[in-house]
């Protein structure tokens, strides 16, 4: 363990973490889990994923639930490392000329440049009848659901309501293997998974994550946000594939973004107290980030090469590791991300 030396008498704070998804990118959001983990002056008091995040949070709150933050962040690493050997034999490889360069896109591989392809044509039910998803068995292994209901840190997930296009926010007695599922459903690779007799796709669509319970549900006042997606990208996209990138991007940000402007703007009108919008106001956000992930693309979230993952993970406590040195003395006392910025334009 290695408690940040500036942080060593820093009181107690109970903070909340909301997790975004990315497929494979949220090995990251593990990095940075994995060192925020090790201190003991952290508390969580609940968790809101979506995607990658909601798996990421889910596993957290068991594992801490079993054996406090230890057990929480070997569970993390025993569910990544599965999901890596379930993938050695995926057909979505990065090329040798990639491998070579240190490239960790899928853009050259065969399989996965056939697979953007088809998706354009056909749809999952025309490729994949059976709707089986490989991550299902490894949740029903790697997660004890009987004990996510009793598990002392809250549990937030969202998926995406087909039929209305709202966020459903699926709390710790929901979640299933089916739920984690649901709140990582890319319309275009799999079947959209029923639950109650409703259809649901990917919870970024509605909410990446969702804030809203952390405000209403939580005794915390700091956010965490662990960002895998880049809100801005220099230039304009030109080609087809990093239009799609960029669009995808911008698509599973809009929700976030628009919470924060909500917090941003409660801020300079509503008053401190116990009202609603009071609420809103007090929050205090915090984001940990990574220019490394500006560089990937939208085909390396399908490389779970453990290479990959473990490149990610690292990144993710180094930037974890910066944003405890730059801004531990600003969690129980200010936000460390500037949301006024997000009212320019506005």
């Amino acid at each position: 363990m290695t408690t940040s030396p500036d942080a060593v008498n820093h009181a107690p704070i109970l903070v909340d973490f909301a997790l975004q998804g990315g497929g494979a990118h949220g090995a990251f959001t593990w990095g940075v889990l994995d060192r925020l983990l090790e201190e003991p002056w952290l508390g969580i008091d609940g968790i809101s994923g979506t995607s990658a995040g909601a798996m990421n949070a889910a596993v957290l709150v068991d594992g801490f639930a079993d054996s406090g933050a230890e057990g929480a962040r070997a569970a993390l690493e025993n569910f990544w490392r599965r999901v890596s050997q379930a993938a050695v034999l995926s057909p979505f490889r990065r090329s040798p000329l990639d491998v070579m360069l240190g490239r960790w896109t899928l853009d050259y591989s065969p399989m996965f440049v056939a697979m953007d392809m088809m998706a354009r044509v056909f749809s999952p039910y025309d490729l994949s009848p059976s709707g089986a998803n490989p991550l299902c068995n490894i949740l029903a292994e790697v997660i004890d659901f009987e004990r996510l209901t009793r598990a002392p840190i809250k549990l937030f997930v969202t998926a995406t309501n087909v039929h209305t296009g709202r966020g459903r926010v699926f709390r710790n007695g929901e979640i299933t293997p089916d739920v984690l599922l649901a709140s990582a459903c890319l319309p275009t690779m799999f079947q959209a998974i029923e639950i109650d007799g409703e259809s649901y796709w990917d919870g970024g669509y509605s909410g990446n994550p969702t804030i809203t319970p952390l405000v209403r549900e939580c005794r915390s006042q700091d956010t965490i946000l662990v960002q895998i997606n880049p809100v801005e990208r220099s230039g304009s996209p030109r080609s087809a594939r990093d239009i799609l990138n960029r669009l995808n991007e911008v698509s599973f940000n809009a929700v976030l973004l628009k919470e924060l402007r909500m917090i941003a703007l409660l801020r300079q009108v509503a008053h401190t107290g116990t009202s609603e919008s009071a609420k809103w106001a007090d929050m205090r956000i915090h984001r940990v980030s990574s220019e490394l992930m500006v560089g990937l693309g939208y085909s390396s979230k399908l490389n779970a090469e453990w290479e990959f993952l473990s490149m990610l993970r690292d990144e993710g406590r180094r930037a974890a590791q910066a944003f405890l040195t730059d801004h531990h003395e600003d969690l129980g006392r200010r936000s460390s991300l500037d949301l006024d910025e997000l009212l320019e334009g506005v």
